[in-house]
């Protein structure tokens, strides 16, 4: 089992998790923005629960791709 390490930027360390999330927010905001677009969120019943589970399915997606 690896122990994640922190990330190095310019002398500050961040933990792993820092970086999945934002990239997972990130991703989030452009896969709403597409699903918007398109009239794809409309399939939801709310959308706001749907935007943090995309949030949380991502974190977790780039955690694991990046940080194994």
């Amino acid at each position: 089992m690896l122990i994640p390490s922190e990330i190095n930027m310019g002398g500050v360390f961040f933990p792993p998790l820092l970086l999945a999330g934002s990239l997972g927010l990130v991703a989030t905001f452009l896969l709403t923005r597409l699903m918007n677009r398109y009239r794809l969120s409309r399939f939801f019943a709310s959308p706001p629960t749907a935007f943090f589970s995309f949030v949380v399915i991502f974190t977790v997606i780039f955690d694991v791709i990046l940080f194994g």
